[in-house]
Protein backbone atom coordinates (compact mmCIF):
# COMPACT_ATOMS: atom_id res chain seq x y z
CA UNK A 1 0.00 0.00 0.00
CA UNK A 2 1.27 3.58 -1.00
CA UNK A 3 1.79 6.50 1.71
CA UNK A 4 0.03 9.76 2.15
CA UNK A 5 0.35 13.04 3.45
CA UNK A 6 -2.11 14.11 6.07
CA UNK A 7 -2.54 18.01 6.57
CA UNK A 8 -3.59 19.33 9.58
CA UNK A 9 -4.29 22.67 11.53
CA UNK A 10 -2.45 23.03 14.89
CA UNK A 11 -5.00 24.17 18.19
CA UNK A 12 -3.08 27.90 17.51
CA UNK A 13 -4.07 27.55 13.89
CA UNK A 14 -1.19 27.16 12.38
CA UNK A 15 -0.18 23.81 9.57
CA UNK A 16 1.50 20.61 9.75
CA UNK A 17 1.47 18.07 7.57
CA UNK A 18 2.75 14.44 8.11
CA UNK A 19 3.91 11.71 5.69
CA UNK A 20 2.54 8.15 6.61
CA UNK A 21 3.81 4.63 4.67
CA UNK A 22 1.65 2.49 3.78
CA UNK A 23 1.22 0.81 7.29
CA UNK A 24 0.41 4.03 8.92
CA UNK A 25 3.58 4.87 10.28
CA UNK A 26 4.82 8.59 10.62
CA UNK A 27 7.93 8.66 8.40
CA UNK A 28 8.46 12.30 8.12
CA UNK A 29 7.12 15.59 10.21
CA UNK A 30 6.93 19.14 8.69
CA UNK A 31 7.92 22.42 10.70
CA UNK A 32 5.08 24.62 11.54
CA UNK A 33 3.73 26.79 8.31
CA UNK A 34 1.71 30.13 9.08
CA UNK A 35 -0.59 29.50 6.44
CA UNK A 36 -2.14 26.86 3.86
CA UNK A 37 -0.63 27.30 1.00
CA UNK A 38 2.74 27.40 2.73
CA UNK A 39 1.78 23.90 4.16
CA UNK A 40 1.14 22.84 0.26
CA UNK A 41 4.31 24.14 -0.78
CA UNK A 42 6.36 21.94 1.98
CA UNK A 43 4.30 19.29 0.62
CA UNK A 44 5.38 19.54 -2.93
CA UNK A 45 9.25 20.34 -1.69
CA UNK A 46 8.96 16.94 -0.43
CA UNK A 47 7.26 15.03 -3.36
CA UNK A 48 9.82 16.73 -5.17
CA UNK A 49 12.99 16.29 -2.83
CA UNK A 50 12.53 12.65 -1.58
CA UNK A 51 14.04 10.47 -3.79
CA UNK A 52 17.37 12.12 -3.87
CA UNK A 53 19.59 10.54 -1.23
CA UNK A 54 21.69 13.81 -1.08
CA UNK A 55 18.59 15.90 0.07
CA UNK A 56 19.03 13.69 3.83
CA UNK A 57 21.09 14.38 6.56
CA UNK A 58 21.32 12.02 8.93
CA UNK A 59 21.81 13.24 12.63
CA UNK A 60 22.13 11.74 15.93
CA UNK A 61 20.70 13.43 19.14
CA UNK A 62 21.99 14.13 22.17
CA UNK A 63 20.32 10.99 23.83
CA UNK A 64 22.36 8.83 21.36
CA UNK A 65 19.19 7.75 19.10
CA UNK A 66 19.47 8.26 15.55
CA UNK A 67 17.01 10.53 13.47
CA UNK A 68 17.79 12.74 9.90
CA UNK A 69 16.26 16.02 8.30
CA UNK A 70 15.23 15.81 4.35
CA UNK A 71 16.53 19.45 3.13
CA UNK A 72 15.47 21.02 0.40
CA UNK A 73 17.91 22.46 -2.68
CA UNK A 74 18.19 25.69 -0.56
CA UNK A 75 19.57 23.59 2.54
CA UNK A 76 16.01 24.54 4.63
CA UNK A 77 14.55 21.80 6.25
CA UNK A 78 11.65 20.60 5.07
CA UNK A 79 10.73 17.86 7.26
CA UNK A 80 12.46 15.54 10.67
CA UNK A 81 12.21 11.86 11.38
CA UNK A 82 11.22 10.50 14.50
CA UNK A 83 14.05 9.46 16.43
CA UNK A 84 15.08 5.74 15.93
CA UNK A 85 17.26 3.02 18.11
CA UNK A 86 19.72 2.67 15.23
CA UNK A 87 21.48 3.89 12.23
CA UNK A 88 20.04 0.98 10.58
CA UNK A 89 15.97 1.91 11.76
CA UNK A 90 17.32 5.36 10.29
CA UNK A 91 18.20 4.14 7.25
CA UNK A 92 15.40 2.18 7.02
CA UNK A 93 13.32 5.09 7.45
CA UNK A 94 15.07 7.17 4.70
CA UNK A 95 14.05 4.27 2.15
CA UNK A 96 10.66 4.72 3.76
CA UNK A 97 10.57 8.29 2.61
CA UNK A 98 12.00 8.03 -0.81
CA UNK A 99 9.86 5.48 -1.25
CA UNK A 100 6.27 7.25 0.05
CA UNK A 101 7.74 10.57 -0.89
CA UNK A 102 6.26 10.90 -4.17
CA UNK A 103 2.73 10.15 -3.52
CA UNK A 104 0.04 12.43 -4.69
CA UNK A 105 -2.59 11.74 -1.94
CA UNK A 106 -2.92 14.46 0.42
CA UNK A 107 -5.50 14.14 3.38
CA UNK A 108 -7.05 17.08 4.90
CA UNK A 109 -8.21 17.64 8.56
CA UNK A 110 -8.38 21.22 8.40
Amino acid sequence: MAGWYELSKSSDGQFRFVLKAGNSEIILNSELYKSLDAARNGIASVQKNAADAARYEKKEASNGKAYFTLKAANHQVIGTSQMYASADSRDAGIASVQNNGATVTIKESL
